[in-house]
């Protein structure tokens, strides 16, 4: 599981959860707008762009080249999207910013249930405040890629606002579909796949504990997952496995 992977998880979960939704004011969660959406996404598999100094699509680039990511403009067509990779980062610096879920799909905060930026109820009142959606040019300035993650993975399903490839129809995801690959995780399980995890479960209206999503799989993120398994009709033994991502992020 490349950290690419992780953010894209974590923004799809959010994608996934109507209890979030767009706002340009109270932008850091519960709701987001479309750059706190992508900046929190890679901070929560780690990667500091935050502290670097990203607040808002104007200073995004520079915060994210600071933080190991690339510019790969030149490597990929802006008009088709072909080329990009799960995790990269589309960016219009003077007015939005998306990413990329799988090659042709996009994942991105777009605007309320009135249309504005401002003033709605918490939450995705429409289905489409942040979701899924084609590749579209918006037109980007520039894509970012995070050059430490030798392999991107693909996680392609969740809620959507177009028919995507393959047939399954909006709003619902292909019932087959299952994660696979993703780190086996358990109490005493450390690190960015397990704030990951976190932040999926948060996403899901279940609370690891008044620390958050820190990293460290103790017992609150443990009693956390079991909760998640028994009101999924899981085996509930606390562990995560496939089933469990695929659940938490694709659910």
């Amino acid at each position: 599981m490349s950290k690419a992977d992780g953010a894209v998880a974590w923004a799809v979960a959010i994608a996934n959860n109507p209890a979030h939704g767009y706002d340009q004011k109270e932008r850091w969660g519960p709701d987001y707008d479309c750059s706190s959406l992508v900046i929190a996404a890679w901070e929560s598999v780690g990667v500091a762009v935050r502290e670097a100094g990203a607040s808002y699509t104007g200073n995004m680039r520079t915060a994210f080249l600071r933080c190991g990511f690339v510019e790969v403009t030149t490597q990929v067509n802006l008009a088709t999207g072909a080329g990009m990779r799960p995790g990269d980062v589309l960016l219009n610096e003077a007015a939005h910013t998306a990413m990329v879920v799988q090659p042709g799909r996009l994942v991105a905060a777009r605007i309320n249930e009135h249309g504005q930026t401002t003033g709605g109820a918490t939450g995705d009142q429409t289905g489409r405040e942040i979701c899924l959606q084609n590749y579209y040019n918006y037109p980007w300035g520039c894509v970012l890629r995070y050059a430490p993650d030798s392999n991107v993975g693909n996680i392609g399903t969740g809620k959507v606002e177009d028919k995507p490839a393959g047939g399954v129809s909006a709003g619902s995801s292909a019932p087959e579909a299952e994660l696979r690959g993703f780190p086996l995780l358990a109490r005493g399980s450390r690190g960015w796949p397990v704030v990951t995890l976190q932040g999926a479960l948060i996403a899901h209206g279940y609370s690891c504990g008044p620390d958050g999503p820190d990293g460290d799989f103790g017992y609150n993120t443990w009693n956390a997952v079991c909760r998640i398994q028994r009101d999924s009709a899981l085996p509930v033994d606390g562990v995560v496995g496939d089933k469990t991502w695929t659940r938490l992020l694709l659910g």
